[in-house]
């Protein structure tokens, strides 16, 4: 009688796929999201202008 309940993942597999969000997604995603953002500020500040009072 089989008692686990789902696929049994290979353990190199896995390891690897942990490998590659480590090193490689996780590390490009948040480097677009902070560039994102700093683009997004860019150009809103290209728009409205300096933060600050005017003078």
């Amino acid at each position: 009688m089989n008692t686990e309940s789902g696929p049994v993942v290979d353990k190199g597999k896995e390891t690897r796929l942990f490998l590659f969000l480590v090193i490689c997604l996780f590390p490009l995603l948040s480097v677009a999201i902070v560039g994102g953002y700093g683009f997004a500020v860019w150009m809103y500040q290209l728009i409205a202008g300096p933060p600050g009072p005017p003078t």
